[in-house]
């Protein structure tokens, strides 16, 4: 009876189970596809940074003209070596806070009139917390024809940046209290009265003229991009191969008639 019993069990062993199977495929896909996405993610991130570090070591060129700033992007233009002439409107000046190598403080935005009659909004530059930025840097508009009062003439070389805009970690700008967290030019524009360039430019250190109110530090720019796009494409395709060994193990002992013999 014994020998029977043994005969019949392959018969009515089952294997592995049909949605256990379809599960492991599509965990598999899954996880492959996604270390897939990764690896084109990784390349996409060297080229960024190829990019820009060409941009950064490049020779200044003149800033964008106005019939080019409707094709801006960060792609095409961000972190470009651009230097520019004209006069500040201190009086306009906007402070941003920020966060930086040198501490917590603010980023000091003051619009240069061009000769051309183009204003820019231009990062100055870095000063700490207790010099009182924001009080100091009341939210002024300004005139009917604001690069009437300009200051001295400046020269300035440093590197073009796009818009910044809340995200979902940094509070919200408010113009009426003066309180600014992200460089956002058209919000700083419409608080200030002036109709400007859609980008601001950071200026590179050394950078502020002798009669610079306050005197803030230039050159903080930080061009720093996180890869980690290959650590994550071997993780995805490791769980990917640990899914498949295990899916596997699973139907090799689910076939296995020595198996249904130790059970027996």
């Amino acid at each position: 009876m014994a020998r029977d019993d043994r005969a019949a069990a392959p018969a009515g062993r089952k294997g592995v189970s049909p949605v256990l199977a379809v599960l492991a495929l599509l965990l598999i896909v899954l996880f492959a596809g996604l270390g897939t996405w990764q690896v084109v993610r990784l390349q996409w991130k060297l080229d960024l940074i190829a990019r820009v570090e060409a941009r950064v070591h490049a020779a200044p060129a003149p800033l964008p003209s106005r019939t080019s700033w409707a094709g801006i992007t960060p792609e095409s233009a961000e972190y470009r070596r651009v230097q520019l002439h004209g006069t500040y409107l201190y009086d306009l000046t906007t402070p941003v806070q920020a966060l930086t190598e040198a501490g917590s403080g603010y980023w000091l935005l003051t619009p240069m009139c061009m000769g051309d009659g183009t204003v820019v909004l231009v990062n100055r530059g870095f000063i700490p917390a207790e010099l009182g930025a924001r009080t100091r840097y009341t939210p002024q508009r300004a005139t009917e024809n604001p690069c009437a009062n300009a200051g001295p003439a400046a020269a300035v070389t440093g590197l073009l940046r796009t818009s910044e805009h809340n995200g979902a970690f940094t509070r919200t700008n408010d113009p009426a209290a003066n309180r600014w967290y992200t460089r956002d030019v058209a919000a700083i524009a419409a608080a200030r009265g002036i109709a400007t360039a859609p980008f601001f430019v950071d200026a590179a250190a050394g950078q502020n003229p002798p009669d610079s109110p306050d005197r803030p530090v230039g050159g903080l720019t930080v061009v720093k991009f996180p890869n980690s796009h290959l650590v994550y494409a071997f993780t995805w395709y490791a769980l990917a191969l640990m899914v498949a060994a295990a899916w596997w193990w699973v139907a090799r002992r689910g076939n296995d008639p020595e198996n249904d013999e130790r059970h027996d």
